[in-house]
Order: C-alpha cells, then structure tokens, then sequence
C-alpha cells in the first residue's frame, strides 16, 4: 500500500484557508481517503475560528511530554500541536490535510513520508477586504498584518499553488480538483518488456482515473510505492486492451526497483524539484553552484529524475567548468553515496594513482611494506577499462578481490591491510549514472576526478591519502607542469575534506616492471618482495619511494629519510614478503594464475637503441593477448629505455592461452610493436 500524502496547507491571513478546508471536508470527509486534522491550540475551544482542541499551558505541556504530538510550534502568542496518530494515518494509506505555519514546513518534511505543501493565495485587496470583514482588527492592524514578512517556502519540497480570489465555491473546486490531482493511485501491471537500463512506465491514453498527457515529456515522474520511490519515463499506451483505466504499466526494471507485486497501489508525483531544475540550468548557463544545489541535483539525478539528454548537458559543462570551491562541495556530496567505512585507528592510509602506465605495480608491494610497520591501509582497487591490467585484476590472480565491508574490517583486523575490488566496496550510484553517459561520449576532466576520488577516500575513512601522477605524451596527463598543478589541486580539496593529502608527478614516458597483464605484473611484485635477482630495479625504487612518504606520516617514523631506511629494512628483510602472504590468507588464497603456456617472441626488426617504449601500444597489444580477461595473458619485456639491441634481439614475449588470442596479438605487433629504435 502507498502511503497517504500529508498536505500541509499555508497561506496568509484572510487567504481563506479555513474556508477551503471546510469546504473540502463536506466534499472528501466521508471518501475515506482523506483525514482533516484538529489541531490543538492553547486557546478555548469555544473561541471562533477553526474546530480545533483547546487546552491550557499546563495541559498543552503534559501531552508534549507524553510525545502525543507529531509536531509544535508558536505563533501569535498562541501554541499549536498536531496529533502523533496522524503517522499511523499515513501508514495506513490516507491522506492529511492540516492547516499550519510556513515556518514549520522544514522540520514536517523530515517527519512524513511525503510532504505537499499547498500555498493559498489571494490579492492583497481581496486579503485586506477579508481581514476587515471579520471585525476583530481595524484598518491599520490588518495592513501591518499583510506587511508582516514572511518565511520564504522551501524551493527544494513539492508545493502546489490554489488561487482563493473569486466566490467560496469557485476556490473550494480548486482546492479539492488539486488534492484529488495530487494524491490519485494507480493499480501496478506487469507489463512483458524489458528495458536493460531504463525504468518506464506507460499510462492508458484514454484514462479518466489520470490524465496521461498531463506525465508525458522529458521530465520523469516519482512512482511511489509504500515507503518506496523511483522515478520513471511515462509514456502513453493507445491501445486501451493493455491497460485498463486505474491501471499503469511497469516494465520488468521498475518493478524490480520497487519491490512490489503486481496489484499495489502507486500514487504520482512530479520531478524534479523546482530548485534542483534551476540549479542545472544555472549549471549549464556556465554558473557557479554551492553545496546545497549540488545536494538537490546530484539526489535528484540519482534517483532517474532527469533525462539522460539533461545529464548529458549537465555533465558536458561541469566536467569543463569546476571551480575549487565546487570541486569540494562535488567531493562532500558524493561522499553520501559510498559505502562508509570507519576505523578505531588514528592514522588510515591510502594510494591512488592516476594510472595510464603499464605495469607499475607498486601498490601490491607498498601495502604490505607499509602493513609489515603497522600502519592500517584498507586498499580498494580498481579492475582494468583501458590497460592490460588494474591493481584488482593483479591481486586476484593469488587471493578472492570481491570483498564485503565486513571482510575488509576483518582483513585489516588480521594483517592490517587487505588489497580488494572497489566495485562491490566504493560503489555509488554516482558513478553508475555518470560513467553511463561519460564513458560512451569520452568525457572526461581531471577536476571532476578529483572530486570522485576524494570523495571515495572520505567515504572509505581514510586519513592520509598519497597520490601517483604519471605524466607523458601518452598517458592522462601530457607535461610535469599539468601533473604538477593536479598534485596540488588533490592537496588543497584534500585539505578542504579534512584529509592529508600529497600528490607527486612522476615519470610516465614508459612501462614500469617487466610484466604487463595480471599474471606478469603479479611475478614482478613477487620477485620486489623476494628479494630476486630478477627484480625489476624500477618497480622497487618506485614502491619504496611511495612507502617512505607514507612511513614519514607516523610520528615514530618522523621523516622521509627514515620512511626509506625502515620500508628498505621492511623489504629486505622479508618481513614485507611476510605481511603479503598474511594479506592471501586473509583475503582467501586462491592456486596462483601462471603466465600463459603459449608464447611468441617479438624481435627487433633493427639494430641501434631503444629510444621509447609506446606503453598504449603495448597494452593494446597485451590486451589482444586476452589481458585482463585472461590473467594470464599479456607480455614480457626484455627491452629497456637507453638498452642497445641488435636485429633479431627479443624485445619482449607475448603470453597467451589460446592460440587465436596469441595469433592476433602478434599480427598487431607486427604492423607496431610499441617500440622505436635508433
């Protein structure tokens, strides 16, 4: 059952509020569909005006504190209360209808399901006119009542406006034709169609219960079923076998996101709200937006109320145009809409990196040399979209990724760290609304990064936040000045978070390690661990050079200097080693992904010096291997930025498990291997 729609009615003096009400009493008090509430007010019953219940202080006081009240508030020297059982009332499915103050609006919405303020308005000659026509205020008492400021309505709570300037009658229709409007329902119907995405509804044509025409358009429409809500496109069916009157039609994605059976009763309701439409508008018109409007509008682009053409405007402008103060307030609002994590501990650390580089894998060797000192580092991690590999794709070649926030805290209980898939633990439904439209144009702006990013550190309760900025002609961000000015971008919106945060440009213009694909990347780290001959010598002073700026946050560790002496300790000793195999079993062992059986070495078509390594071409080249898919898939470097090779020389493997893959592989490799010699 839907609940009932409290209407909360407002206006100014001589508006004729009561008049209405009365008159909608006599019309809707017997339906069973509306209960007009008796406010209590500390004056005599006997006084005139409205039937309400009259109590003294004293008594008003005691049923305060017996929580019979909904809510209270004060005006002309008077108290008022609404009776507590109208929640029930509600719950049951009716509809309220209370007179009130402006002033209480705010603090109602927070306390029934569905707030609808109605606004009774009139001229000020007819408001004057009424005023003097009850005889209890003279001429000049009834102008400073009507000059009296008032409380401004909330732009951002559903208000419907009732014009109250001709006869009683003719204002008691439009009364009664707007709560009738508001608070009709509609039987739900299953209807066979699928949309994969979308969340649709369709109304008769030709229904007399709903007007269909009345929903059509860009704008989406609140469904509202029982405590639950989600926004939908309403179209019209013509063919009146579909539907029946009273009737309307919900595909298969709508009723799963209701959670309803077939047969509940829905009610309607118009989005969005008046102030998050103007705070796109103000958006796309290239303004600047606080806090507040991102609140409105990001909630109401969430929950589907506005068409994937408005978002898309939406998105083009603010990914182009973000001021600091706005990238904060993007970061504090879609803090809301992470999974929270907390921890006991003082300091939480954390990595990002603004990826773009094949290989470099640090972070498999970082978190365990920073959880082998005992510093707490819940890592999250992202899966691969563009490169051969990403952080979660490497460590679930050895242990489970897709942990719950319960597993998290464990890990980190256990190990003090764990390295985990974010899509199941830094999911938000921001991002599934926006990386559906941004992905498919190719938008994309380092600023609204930031703000994403941060927001998840915040969520996941971290405290000190590192970041790796690679820069090169190839990767995200082109020049050291471009990384630079990011770097200190995520430091001032970090320090505005309350977040330690530093950013660090680093070098980008080729891969990192040897391996390229999970299982690749995976041998590296093992070997940095390890301690192996074999180790890639810039692997481990990338990784060490991260871990020493995280150490130096610990005070028992001071500074820079010693954070390299300890993580280089750390690691030599095996203690970091240690801390990984601890994070495994932790996380839930898994038998090892091995570099793939089938190989086809790459050689070099010429003799001279490596001068560049392409790390996009080689990528796409281990990605046609199979990689990330394959985690075993993916390529082996032999050749290094400087090294001299002659013709004939492998520049790198190719790994692979099917023939196929590997075949196809070695053809793109073929047309450009990623490497230029001179």
């Amino acid at each position: 059952m839907a609940q009932g729609i409290f209407f909360f009615i407002v206006g100014p003096s001589g508006a004729g509020k009561d008049a209405l009400i009365e008159g909608a009493r006599a019309r809707l008090g017997n339906s069973g569909r509306y209960v007009f509430a008796q406010r209590t007010i500390t004056r005599p019953s006997t006084a005139p005006g409205e039937d309400h219940h009259g109590v003294s202080e004293a008594e008003f006081d005691a049923l305060l504190r017996q929580g019979q009240f909904l809510m209270t508030w004060q005006a002309h020297g008077l108290r008022y209360g609404l009776p507590a059982s109208l929640r029930q009332q509600l719950a049951d499915g009716v509809n309220v209808i209370a007179n009130g103050s402006r002033t209480m609006i705010r603090e109602l919405a927070g306390k029934v399901p569905r707030l609808v303020v109605i606004d009774v308005h009139a001229p000020v000659e007819v408001l004057a006119a009424r005023i003097l026509g009850r005889g209890r205020e003279d001429a000049q008492a009834a102008r400073e009542r009507l000059l009296r400021s008032v409380e401004p309505l909330p732009a951002d709570i559903e208000t419907l406006q009732v014009a109250n300037d001709g006869t009683l009658e003719e204002g008691v229709e439009r009364f009664v034709a707007t709560l009738e409007k508001t608070s009709q329902r509609l039987r739900a119907r299953r209807l066979p169609l699928a949309t994969g995405r979308e969340r649709l509804a369709w109304l008769p044509a030709h229904g007399q219960a709903v007007q269909a025409d009345d929903y059509l358009g860009e704008a989406k429409v609140d469904l509202l079923a029982g405590e639950r809500a989600v926004s939908a496109q309403v179209y019209k069916v013509l063919d009146p076998t579909w539907l029946a009157d009273g009737e309307i039609g919900l595909c298969e994605e709508t009723f799963r996101a209701l959670g309803i059976e077939e047969g509940t009763s829905i009610a309607l309701r118009r989005t969005p709200s008046p102030a998050s439409r103007q705070a796109l508008r103000k958006k796309v018109g290239g303004g600047e937006l606080g806090q507040d409007e991102y609140d409105m509008l990001i909630r109401d682009i969430v929950d589907g109320r506005y068409s994937e053409g408005e978002i898309s405007a939406f998105l083009v402008t603010a990914t182009r145009h973000l001021s600091d103060p706005e990238v904060l307030a993007l970061a504090r609002v879609r803090a809301r809409y992470a999974t929270p994590l907390r921890w006991a501990a003082p300091i939480v650390v954390d990595k990002h990196s603004m990826g773009g580089i094949p290989g470099s894998r640090i972070t498999l060797i970082v978190v365990p040399i920073i959880a082998a000192h005992g510093l707490a580092m819940p890592k999250t991690s992202s899966r691969a979209i563009t490169s051969a590999a990403g952080t979660a794709d490497a460590m679930e070649t050895v242990a489970r990724v897709d942990l719950t926030a319960a597993d998290v805290a464990r890990c980190v209980a256990q190990t003090n760290a764990c390295i985990a898939w974010n899509g199941r633990l830094n999911h938000s439904a921001v991002d599934d609304v926006m990386n559906a439209i941004t992905r498919p144009l190719g938008i994309d702006s380092n600023r609204w990064s930031v703000a994403s990013i941060l927001s998840k550190k915040l969520a996941a309760g971290s405290t000190h936040v590192i970041v790796d900025l690679p820069y090169g002609e190839r990767t995200k961000l082109k020049t050291q000045a471009d990384a630079q000015a990011l770097g200190e971008l995520f430091e001032r919106i970090g320090h505005g978070l309350g977040l330690t945060v530093k950013a660090f440009a680093t070098d980008g213009k080729a891969p990192v390690g040897r391996g390229i694909g999970p299982a690749l990347e995976v041998r590296d780290v093992r070997w940095v661990l390890g301690n192996h001959a074999q180790a890639p010598a810039d692997l481990r002073a990338k990784a060490l050079f991260f871990a020493s700026h995280i150490l130096a946050w610990d005070p028992a560790v001071g500074n820079v200097e010693r954070g390299l002496a300890l993580a280089e300790r750390l690691l030599s000793s095996g203690q970091a080693l240690a801390a990984f195999e601890r994070i495994i079993d932790a996380q839930g062992r898994r038998e090892p992904i091995l570099p793939g059986p089938l190989t086809r070495h790459i050689a070099a078509p010429r003799s001279g010096t490596v001068h560049s390594i392409d790390g996009w071409t080689i990528a796409g080249i281990a990605r046609r291997a199979g990689a990330p898919e394959d985690k075993s898939a993916g390529i082996d470097l032999h050749c290094a930025l400087g090294q001299p090779v002659q013709a004939g020389d492998t520049l790198y493997t190719l790994h692979a498990s099917h023939a196929l893959e590997l075949e196809a592989a070695a053809l793109l490799a073929q047309m450009d291997n990623g490497v230029v010699i001179e």
